[in-house]
């Protein structure tokens, strides 16, 4: 199973292409798209769209996990998050790449085991499920591996509890 794990965000959208086999879970490509701020603000939507179906076409993930958007003391920045989400899920439904949504809370919980966990634990479960050599640089690029991961954990869980039934 290959999973597309999107943090999404304006100026930074993390990024982080997963695949499962047998319980094995391998990082194949991460990091960053980046805007620039001087663009005009649709440029900078329509930039991550056209890097977000070339991480579609080279990668075949068969599911998209993208982070929802949790209350933001800063509206503005509320905004751009969920416009920059819009423009990844259009192009995931344009895909037809099926699409997961999860809450911060519910992504820690599946990677740190505890939905309260700081930062710092879920990057360092991070690395150690993805056996990387050291955690992550940018926190969005961390964030789109836990998302992806939260995704594969839940898809466990489900197979677990349905007994392999679909």
């Amino acid at each position: 199973m290959r999973i597309l794990g999107i943090d999404p965000g304006v100026a930074i959208t993390g990024y982080a292409v997963i695949e499962e086999n047998n319980g094995v879970f391998k990082c194949l490509q991460s990091g960053c798209i980046r805007t620039d701020k001087d663009l005009q603000p649709a440029l900078r939507l329509k930039a991550i769209h056209d890097q977000v179906i070339d991480l579609l076409e080279e990668y075949r993930p068969q599911a998209l996990a993208v982070e929802k958007i949790f209350f933001s003391k800063n509206v503005r920045t509320a905004f751009q998050v969920g416009e920059a989400r819009g423009v990844i899920m259009v192009v995931a439904a344009n895909n037809n790449v099926n699409i997961f949504e999860y809450t911060p809370l519910q992504v820690k919980q599946a990677v740190a085991g505890y939905g309260k966990a700081e930062k710092q634990q879920v990057q360092k479960m991070v690395q150690m499920l993805l056996r990387l050599k050291r955690e992550p640089a940018v926190d969005d690029e961390a964030d789109a591996m836990a998302v992806a991961l939260c995704y594969l954990q839940n898809r466990r869980w489900d197979e677990a509890v349905k007994g392999g039934r679909p």
